[in-house]
């Protein structure tokens, strides 16, 4: 007859897969499923300066303007990132559009009282992506400058297959702002908030002198 041998199995061991196994057998799926998704991407203002005009040269590159011989000023940076829902899963399709000021400090925006003065003709100001099947974009544009009471930062609007949107911030880790920018703190999850601080890190790879980030974007 043969013996069969199993591996000694210490009493602590036991304890713990015990109780491992029966928090596994006692925790609502509703809470489990929580405890996994990645935290929604906080809506934030549109502001005021949300583009009237989206004709003429509305692509993912707002350094360069067909018909203008200069090119934006300011560092460029190169922004890349995926549309994912709660699971993680990406979402195929999402139209993302950006809008920042110039390096100046000015919208492209007939609203925008500091037209007086001249705004950065070679900077687009606004642009659009199309979110490929594993729900990435990129954009190419230039590094966000303060202006008035607000720290750097991009606006971001996506525009689901559903019909939903989402319109939100990307704000650049490390500037001295961060912490007085009553937009920003005005997001109290801790998680929600550091999600929309990006790191920039140099892209001489990609471009000479430029930057680059990562910023996905978890719909609900």
């Amino acid at each position: 007859m043969a013996i069969v041998t199993t591996p000694w199995i210490g009493r602590r061991e036991v304890v713990t897969g015990l109780a491992a196994a029966a928090t596994s057998l006692i925790l609502p799926p509703a809470l489990a499923r929580a405890q996994s998704a990645l935290p929604p991407t906080p809506r934030q203002t549109e502001g005021p300066f949300y583009p009237t005009n989206w004709q003429g040269d509305v692509d993912a590159d707002l350094v360069v303007v067909r018909g203008e011989a200069a090119r934006a000023l300011g560092q460029v940076i190169h922004i890349q990132g995926r549309v994912l829902d709660l699971s993680g899963q990406p979402v195929a399709g999402a139209a993302v559009e950006i809008w920042q000021c110039d390096s100046r400090g000015i919208y492209l925006h007939p609203r925008d009282e500091s037209r007086d003065r001249r705004r950065d003709s070679g900077f687009q100001g606004r642009g659009r992506s199309l979110a490929d099947t594993g729900g990435r974009y990129r954009f190419r544009t230039i590094r966000p400058v303060a202006y008035g009471s607000r720290t750097p930062h991009i606006h971001f609007k996506v525009a689901l297959p559903a019909g939903r949107n989402l319109i939100t911030q990307m704000y650049v880790f490390g500037e001295p702002l961060n912490a007085r920018d009553g937009v920003l703190n005005g997001i109290r999850d801790p998680r929600q908030r550091d999600s929309v601080i990006v790191r920039l890190e140099p892209a001489n790879g990609l471009e000479a002198g430029a930057m680059a980030a990562t910023f996905d974007i978890v719909v609900g």
